[in-house]
């Protein structure tokens, strides 16, 4: 093995977590090298934001022509959906996305890049083929695959990875989603527009346990208009193959039944990948959770961080991204940032969308913080209604009696974009009166927000006479 080479910081994972760590450091002026075991962009760019919105945007288009009438027009008379197509505009869409983050691109710009199986060879270098790389810091960043559940016969029936499922050029006549998690929801949608007949299986009472009711409530209703078929609080049993299909065997609360379908996609959540970095003899602790880091991203190596779905509970891009950058401003600034996972905002790009920040109700409850939560329906909001996309709710929560804001919930067709300036206010400390101040253009459908600002500013007033 050749001599060891001295970085400032080693980053292990090119997904969004440590590309996002990378650039930073770089922008620190740090020497850096990046190692990636397959390809750049991760599960993100491969299975998760890019291809599966692509699928949503198409899907939803093929929903539009089929309710033309309800904005005034006429539905097209050819509506059947081009499964093939949508996959195709998919892969050339991944396809345009990947040339931001090339291998030429990143060592353009400066960045060392090697492909290749990274593992530690003591506290403080990392080998990679027959490189040795000495660093003064090293950032973890190597996410995590799809959980495979020990279900009965599961393995010998054949399963698909929502990765796997991308690759496809066609669709499945019948498809069943093994977990009701966002990822699930929003594919399970996007495919049923797209011709596919979907049920979701889910062992919880719920989608997603961590989602607002209301907002859970919201979402079944349009599933279930979309024609999704869905089973929670529902176990599976047992698995078996019959020809070309597979037959699950259910049990919700003790009635068994079976469905058939032609494949099943796995939208269970993930397992870190840590096997074979031997991160042992970094004397860097970790278990089947992920890797173990302190509120400063930090390892029990000090000299090695970690970020994103191999040590995160919020396994979404945006998380991973924040988190690499606080971790690497620890790593390598000269002071230290501890992470707020609560001011990272998440979205499920189901129609309507569900985004959350912040607190939910239960949550301030446990944490004995009362609240007031000042509620705007979709239905009131005139940009909405114009629209035609009036279903859904924004619901701000406050610190009782004072205009801090907790958290927020926003279900609606544009719930993401809309959640951004709640984000804003969190993240710069600014309470609810100041957006109530500030000027919008009208109409618009963030606009909800601006009249949730106002009831506040309504209800202030309303004591004080």
């Amino acid at each position: 093995m050749n001599p060891s080479e001295a970085f400032d910081l080693v980053v292990i994972g090119g997904g969004p977590a440590g590309l996002a760590g990378a650039r930073e450091a770089l922008q620190m002026g740090a020497r850096v090298a990046l190692i990636e075991r397959v390809r750049l962009g991760g599960r993100s760019l491969a299975a998760g934001g890019a291809p599966s919105k692509s699928l949503i945007r198409t899907g939803r288009l093929y929903e539009d022509m089929r309710n033309a009438e309800n904005y005034g027009a006429r539905s097209p008379d050819e509506t059947v959906p081009d499964f093939a197509r949508a996959m195709a505009r998919m892969r050339a869409i991944v396809a345009r996305l990947a040339r931001y983050d090339s291998p030429e691109q990143l060592r353009l710009g400066g960045i060392d890049l090697t492909f290749g199986d990274a593992h530690f060879l003591d506290r403080e270098t990392i080998a990679v083929d027959q490189r040795r790389l000495a660093f003064g810091k090293a950032l973890l960043a190597t996410g995590a695959r799809p959980t495979v559940p020990n279900i009965g016969g599961l393995k010998e029936a054949g399963f698909l990875t929502i990765d796997a499922l991308f690759q496809r050029e066609e669709g499945p006549r019948r498809l069943a989603f093994l977990g009701a998690g966002p990822r699930g929801c929003e594919l399970a949608q996007a495919l049923r527009r797209l011709g596919v007949e979907v049920y979701l299986v889910h062992n919880e009472p719920m989608f997603w346990p961590h989602a607002e009711r209301d907002a859970a409530t919201l979402l079944g209703e349009s599933l279930r208009r979309d024609g999704v078929r869905f089973h929670l609080n529902t176990e599976v049993r047992g698995v078996a193959r019959l020809g070309h299909a597979r037959r699950l065997e259910l049990d919700t609360a003790g009635h068994r039944f079976t469905i058939d379908v032609d494949e099943i996609v796995l939208a269970l959540g993930a397992q870190p990948n840590i096997e074979g970095l031997d991160a042992h003899l970094a004397h860097v602790d970790y278990d089947q959770r992920g890797v173990s880091v302190d509120e400063y991203c930090r390892t029990t190596n000090k000299n090695v961080f970690a970020a994103g779905d191999l040590c995160s509970t919020k396994k979404y891009a945006n998380a991973a991204e924040a988190m690499a950058r606080l971790a690497i401003r620890n790593a390598l600034g000269a002071s230290a940032e501890r992470q707020n996972a609560r001011l990272i905002p998440q979205c499920a790009y189901t129609d309507p969308e569900v985004a959350h920040i912040g607190l939910e109700v239960r949550e301030a409850f446990q944490l004995g913080i009362g609240v007031d939560t000042f509620t705007v329906l979709m239905q009131d909001v005139d940009r909405a209604i114009c629209d035609g996309e009036d279903e859904g709710f924004v619901k701000i929560h406050l610190k009782h009696g004072s205009d801090e804001i907790l958290g927020a919930t926003i279900v609606a067709r544009h719930a993401g974009e809309m959640l951004q300036g709640i984000s804003l206010a969190m993240t710069q400390g600014v309470g609810l009166r100041a957006l109530a101040a500030t000027a919008q253009p009208y109409p618009t459908q963030a606009g909800a927000i601006k009249m949730a600002a106002d009831a506040f500013c309504r209800s202030r007033l309303a004591k004080l006479s």
